[in-house]
């Protein structure tokens, strides 16, 4: 009975103690892997770049490893290089804000390894976007696919084709409410076009001319200036008649080409803005260029007095 008992336990720690050595036979050819994303924190539509090193226990590096990179439902490969680094690009990832998972698996002759880390998606999620990702994946697909027949000997089945096209009509009636202009712009839209006729009837009205640029009074005013800043006064109107020229051609084109009424009247007006700098920049310009006129001309009088 007692040498039983004594073989039982022994049979028992031998178990125990091979599968200890089993264990640590399996764990040291277990592949160790490192995994990086380069940008921890990206916006749904950028590329997720991910990065790392495919080593042994022994942190031995291991060329050729296959590495399968997996975030949510996008899937790349890669391959180590002979230091046993490796790298993926996930292109186009569309998901909306939250934090995802990158499971990265590598294999080398039998030998597996597995490691995964955390990215962000940036921004606010709208009812729309979070229905989108709910009807975006392999198992919302099946059911919209499919026809309610398929599922009447499956309660389970039924149910999830019930609630993934309940969400499938959610999402059609939040892209339309997204889509309808609302009672602000509408409003505001209503007051451009009141004004825009006003305008116009009011041009067909008096008939107005171009302005003080030219015409009897700019004459006048052109005429009664001093002749010593005569010169640089008209330069002066000359650049301002020309910036607004410029203006109206590029709000004009805006509009033509199907821009907004708001972004032609945004480009106009920073067209026609002249910061000082510029003016005073272009000033000096001027009477730079006046002294080397006058300069020219005094050294062509002396040299005619002298012949």
């Amino acid at each position: 009975m007692y040498e039983n008992r004594l073989l039982g336990i022994g049979l028992i720690s031998f178990l125990m103690l091979f599968s200890i050595i089993s264990t640590s036979y399996a764990e040291l050819w277990e592949l160790v892997i490192e995994v990086n994303v380069e940008k921890g924190a990206i916006y749904s539509g950028d590329s997720v770049i991910v990065t790392g090193k495919v080593v042994d226990q022994a942190y031995k590096p291991i060329r050729g490893a296959e590495v399968f990179i997996k975030a949510g439902s996008y899937t790349t490969k890669a391959f180590t290089d002979p230091e046993g680094v490796f790298k993926g690009e996930i292109k186009d990832f569309e998901r909306i804000p939250g934090t995802y998972i990158v499971n990265v698996i590598g294999s080398w002759y039998g030998m597996t390894g597995l490691s995964s880390t955390e990215f962000q998606v940036k921004g606010d999620i709208s009812p729309v976007s979070e229905l989108q990702e709910k009807l975006s994946t392999d198992e919302a697909i099946k059911y919209l696919s499919s026809d309610e027949s398929n599922f009447e000997k499956n309660p389970i089945g039924q149910t999830l084709f019930k609630y993934y096209h309940k969400l499938l009509e959610e999402l059609i009636l939040e892209q339309k409410i997204a889509q309808k202009p609302s009672e602000d712009k509408i409003f505001m839209e209503h007051q451009r076009l009141i004004a825009e006729n006003l305008r116009n009837q009011a041009i067909d009205e008096f008939k107005p001319g171009a302005g003080t640029y030219d015409g009897i009074q700019y004459n006048d005013y052109i005429n009664n200036l001093n002749p010593k800043i005569k010169e640089l006064v008209i330069n002066q109107l000359n650049f301002t008649k020309n910036n607004f020229a410029e203006a109206q051609k590029i709000r004009d084109d805006i509009l033509a080409n199907g821009g907004t009424y708001e972004d032609a009247r945004q480009a106009y007006l920073d067209r026609i803005s002249i910061p000082k700098e510029t003016l005073e920049e272009f000033n000096k310009e001027k009477i730079d260029q006046e002294l080397e006129e006058s300069l020219e001309n005094n050294t062509t009088d002396e040299n005619s007095e002298n012949q």
